[in-house]
Order: C-alpha cells, then sequence, then structure tokens
C-alpha cells in the first residue's frame, strides 16, 4: 500500500489574497485541500483589555481601529452601547438620529465597495479595482467632509455626534445617490455574466444554512445561504423599522451568491440613505445632558462653564450606572455586538467584542476541504474579513 505524503504550505501572513496579516496553514494532496487552518494573533493589540484602561469616551477611537473600512459602524455600535448602559438612548436628538442612519449607510458602500475591488482583483479581474475605487473615493470625500478623517472618525458620540454636517454634504450626497446605481449596473456588467468569474465562483464554497447557524455566522455569508437575518429589521435600532428596504438574499451559499447578496445591499444602502436625506429634521445633533455630553463648542471657546465641564468630561470621564449590557448592529460584515460590564466608575470594567469576521472565518475549512488552491483565494474574499477587526 502506497505511502500518503501530503505537503503543508504556509499561505500567508504576507500573502496579499489573505486579506491583512492572516495565515491559513494548508495542508495539501497534490492541489487539493485536505486542512486549512487559520492562524490569527499577528496584528493582535489588546484592543479589549486596552479599553478597559480608559474612559467611556476615551474608548471610542479604538473601535475606529477594529473594521477600518467601515468605522462609522464600529463607532455606532460601541455608543449604542454606552447609551443603553446610561439609559438615555430615548432621549438622542432625532436629527443626529438620522444622519447616523445616514452616514452609516454610506460607510457600508465603501465598505463593500473596498471588498468588490480587491476580491474581483485577487481572481484576475482586475478592471473592476479601478471602477469601485471611484466611487469609493467618493463616498470617503463625503466622509471627510463631515468628519474630517477618511477612515477613523471617531463622529458618533454619546448622545449624539461630534458636530452637525456641513452644508455642503447634502448636495453631494443626493449627487451620488442619483449617480451610484448606475455604476453597480456597471460593476454587474463586468462581471456577473462573465464565463470566468463564473466558474471561479459558483459552486465554490458552499455553506448551508443550516451550517451557517451551527457556526452562529452572520452577514452577508448568512443571507446568501437563504436566511433573512439583519439586525435592522430583526432587532431594529436607529429607527430602521420606519425605513422601506429588503434584506437580500441568495439560495446556494456559494461565493457567488455572496457577491450578488453584497451588490444588492448596496442598491438597498442607497435607498435607506435617500430615504434619511428627505426625512431629516431640524434640530441639535447632540444631547443636552451635562452628566455625559459637552457642551456645543463655541460655548466652550466663549464661556469658562463650559470649558470646565467640557475638560471635565475629556479628562475624567463620567461616571455609569453599575450592570452590564450588550447591544449589535448589523456592521458591513455581520453582526456586530459589544457587552460591556460596569461596576459604577469612570470606566468599563468589562470590555467585549462580538466581531463577526472572526466568527466567519471559523468556517473556512470546510468550505476549501476538497477544493484546489486557487480556490481558497475566492472563499477568503468572498468572507470580507478585517484582520483589525479579527485579532483586534
Amino acid at each position: 500500500m502506497a505511502e500518503t505524503r501530503n505537503m503543508i504550505v504556509n499561505m500567508g501572513p504576507q500573502h496579499p489574497a489573505t486579506h491583512g496579516v492572516l495565515r491559513v496553514v494548508l495542508e495539501l494532496d497534490g492541489e487539493t485541500v485536505v486542512r486549512a487552518v487559520p492562524h490569527l494573533g499577528h496584528l493582535h493589540r489588546g484592543l479589549e483589555k486596552l479599553a478597559e484602561t480608559k474612559t467611556y469616551h476615551q474608548a471610542l477611537t479604538l473601535t475606529d481601529r477594529m473594521d477600518y473600512v467601515g468605522a462609522l459602524l464600529n463607532n455606532l455600535g460601541y455608543i449604542l452601547t454606552v447609551e443603553k448602559l446610561l439609559d438615555i438612548e430615548d432621549r438622542i436628538p432625532e436629527r443626529a438620529t438620522v444622519l447616523r442612519v445616514c452616514l452609516c449607510e454610506l460607510q457600508r458602500i465603501a465598505g463593500h465597495l473596498l471588498w468588490l475591488a480587491s476580491h474581483a482583483l485577487d481572481l484576475g479581474a482586475m478592471t473592476v479595482l479601478f471602477y469601485a475605487f471611484r466611487e469609493r473615493e467618493q463616498v470617503l470625500d463625503l466622509l471627510e467632509d463631515v468628519h474630517g478623517a477618511r477612515l477613523t472618525p471617531s463622529y458618533i458620540r454619546v448622545g449624539g455626534l461630534a458636530q452637525d454636517v456641513p452644508d455642503v454634504f447634502f448636495e453631494k450626497a443626493r449627487a451620488f445617490i442619483k449617480t451610484f446605481p448606475a455604476r453597480i449596473d456597471e460593476y454587474e456588467r463586468l462581471l456577473t455574466n462573465n464565463p470566468i468569474w463564473r466558474r471561479r465562483t459558483e459552486g465554490i464554497g458552499v455553506l448551508s444554512q443550516a451550517d451557517c447557524i451551527q457556526y452562529s455566522l452572520t452577514g452577508p455569508v448568512l443571507r446568501a445561504a437563504g436566511v433573512e437575518w439583519d439586525l435592522r429589521k430583526k432587532q431594529p435600532y436607529c429607527g430602521y423599522e420606519t425605513y422601506d428596504f429588503v434584506v437580500p438574499t441568495g439560495t446556494v451559499g456559494d461565493v457567488f451568491e455572496r457577491y450578488q447578496v453584497r451588490l444588492m445591499e448596496m442598491r438597498q444602502s442607497v435607498r435607506i440613505a435617500e430615504q434619511a436625506l428627505d426625512r431629516l429634521p431640524d434640530g441639535p445633533v447632540m444631547l443636552n445632558d451635562p452628566h455625559f455630553c459637552p457642551p456645543p463648542k463655541q460655548d466652550v471657546h466663549q464661556n469658562i462653564d463650559a470649558l470646565i465641564r467640557h475638560f471635565k468630561l475629556m479628562s475624567s470621564g463620567f461616571k455609569a450606572p453599575t450592570g452590564d449590557v450588550y447591544m449589535s448592529v448589523e456592521a458591513t460584515k455581520g453582526e456586530l455586538g459589544f457587552y460591556l460590564v460596569s461596576d459604577g466608575s469612570e470606566k468599563p470594567w468589562r470590555f467585549r467584542v462580538r466581531p463577526p469576521c472572526f466568527i466567519n472565518l471559523a468556517s473556512l475549512e470546510d468550505m476549501v476541504r476538497g477544493r484546489m488552491v486557487a480556490d481558497v483565494v475566492a472563499v477568503i474574499g468572498s468572507l470580507d474579513i478585517v484582520l483589525g477587526e479579527i485579532d483586534r
């Protein structure tokens, strides 16, 4: 009987198709994958423990650095958790809530565009990279007008927003919303019926509904398998239950349907963002509560009491009620949740993140076992992982 001798190959952590410093140890029989073991931790920064040394305001900046292509959604998930802990979620100004929805949907589009560009490039479709980055630059320019940053905004604050959006935002946002659906049509003309694209994606990395639920997968990976689970619909926050949109789903749960689901999600995000702009009310964007929220910046410059209040909040923070809370949002990759435990001090006693990328990556081996090495690249791309969130 012939001896079986498989080859062990390291894919990453420097491999560009691992979408970050991810090392996948592949056991190969020829070019067929026998095992695929992800090795994490190359980017580990101890974010959760570090957050426990910060006040609730200061810990916000750490959330930007997780899924850094969807940072506003990280901000939103964390801030909603803090507001739930403080029991002020029902007091947030309506203008701030609607702007949160609008900006987060634009951020979702930017995240999906980066995924589309890199995923297509991984499989050899270079043209899509230039098309998708063209629109992503428009979104990042919009967000930069609002909060001055492109990747790390720290813009959504306890009680509302850091500041109101500038007037130029509305004209540019509506112009983008008007033209973007036609851009998605361009992506589809380039890829959807491309025979090479379909051969590289159809029937690859299939996960059934039962497998997805067993792994606790969320986001487009779960919805591509036919499970209509979206927190914006099932556990609505920020008034999402009042917006008109649908949850795209697939049937097979392969790489191709994950691609289709994300394209449809971008179309729905455009619908939501447009509705938010249409219903945007006048009013403040920050709750007027001296216990948790800083005063308006112009008051800080002109009034000594406001200056002292601002300094005290930013340097010492505020004390949160004793207890624990969990809150999650539908981020670009799936359910992003935060679990906070308060001991009554100015800093969280326990800060824990439920990261969608980390959990979704656990299904990698099941999806690539028995496939070719090239299929590993397609499957990793279809998961849309970001190592900043996985390793934290």
